[in-house]
């Protein structure tokens, strides 16, 4: 979960709060003035503190630093007694994602509505997340008749998207769709040591699929991937990419009614091991729809269409290595 909230005003975005986030990372950042929303999220944060491990700093320990559980948190650590705490997790957590009667923030001509969604599957049981169900009802209703014809744009800083997904982007049938991926030289793990290093490689191996994909699909004249760069990694004036969200922008409207902002990266991960908050923005704002046009065009000043040559470039080649790392990853339920 990534939020910022100051008074009545809070900051949505999928940044985390660090120096290169602010300096040369591309996200998004999305200011709701509305004391409503900025509460609810206020009311999420200190919940999840309330079953968090306390950060001491302690200089000669190793990372510089203890965790400590606070006497004030009353049920177990999760470390010493999972299943209790699953269970009171589940009973402070479950209420916030009670659908609410009227949306939390809306204008006097109720012409904007916003809807915070949770991910928070780890710590519910049974499982009552609300940002999976949502962004699932929404490509299924762009694969139906009312919706023909609708344009949309997606993107992801790690390009993993579930297979479900996948589907529901290919099933939607769009005028036309922008599938927006970081370049491999605008990936934050490219030139790590150790296993992280041969993320981007994953990740262009996993572009190429999805491209092959929309191929199969007869959609090629309809969906195209894009891949960000501005410059390389670690280089002078060199940026990584780290945008998600969705825009969709329905026949003949100005820009994007619907738009997803938050910390979902919407891959296995997010939806079963981490926390997210999201929120989703329907509008008829003809202001706010313009506006949301030139985020969606902005996002892709710096991309590039890629289509199966660019992937069979000497540079593009994905290493036996990696492929089977991969197929390890996936054999034993993990997630990139």
């Amino acid at each position: 979960m990534k939020l910022y909230g100051i008074d009545d005003e809070i900051i949505m975005s999928g940044a985390n709060l660090s120096s290169d986030y602010f300096t040369n990372r591309q996200d998004r950042y999305h200011l709701i003035s509305c004391k409503r929303i900025t509460d609810y999220f206020a009311k999420v944060h200190d919940t999840v503190c309330s079953i968090s491990y306390r950060v001491v700093p302690n200089a000669s320990a190793p990372g510089g630093f203890n965790l400590t559980w606070p006497t004030t948190n009353a049920h177990p650590a999760p470390l010493d007694d999972p299943k209790e705490f699953i269970t009171q997790a589940t009973k402070l957590l479950a209420p916030l994602l009670k659908p609410a009667t009227t949306s939390l923030a809306q204008t006097t001509q109720t012409d904007t509505q916003i809807y915070p969604l949770l991910q928070l599957t780890p710590l519910l049981k049974p499982d009552t997340s609300t940002e999976l169900p949502a962004l699932t009802t929404i490509l299924k209703k762009l694969a139906t008749p009312a919706f023909a014809e609708s344009k949309w744009t997606f993107t992801a800083g790690y390009f993993n998207m579930t297979p479900w997904l996948r589907d529901l982007l290919l099933a939607s049938n769009p005028s036309s769709a922008n599938v927006i991926a970081a370049s491999p030289w605008a990936n934050g793990f490219y030139g790590s040591p150790g296993v992280s290093g041969m993320l981007p490689a994953a990740y262009t191996l996993l572009g190429r699929r999805f491209l092959s994909s929309v191929q199969k699909a007869g959609l090629a004249n309809q969906i195209t991937l894009k891949e960000w760069r501005k410059g390389t990694v670690n280089t002078p004036d060199g940026w990584t990419y780290h945008a998600k969200g969705i825009w969709v922008t329905l026949k003949d409207e100005c820009g994007p009614s619907v738009s997803l902002i938050g910390s979902s990266n919407y891959t296995k991960r997010s939806y079963s091991l981490d926390l997210e908050a999201n929120a989703l923005i329907v509008t008829r704002d003809v202001g706010l729809m313009k506006r949301l046009r030139e985020e969606e065009e902005w996002l892709q000043e710096y991309a590039t269409k890629v289509d199966q040559g660019t992937f069979e470039k000497t540079e593009r080649r994905v290493g036996l290595h990696v492929r089977i790392a991969m197929w390890i990853v996936t054999l034993v339920g993990g997630a990139l």
